[in-house]
């Protein structure tokens, strides 16, 4: 299994970093979502 997950991240290294911005991303969209209707 843990072989698996290294090989996996080292053939798409290239683009993890894409990955965790777009996550953040959706999480920050969700989190201010879910709080704008507090705020008005």
């Amino acid at each position: 299994m843990m072989k698996e997950v290294k090989t996996v991240l080292a053939r798409s290294s290239a683009t993890i970093w894409q990955d965790i911005a777009g996550g953040t991303a959706l999480m920050v969209v969700l989190f201010a979502g879910l709080h704008l209707p507090g705020l008005i």
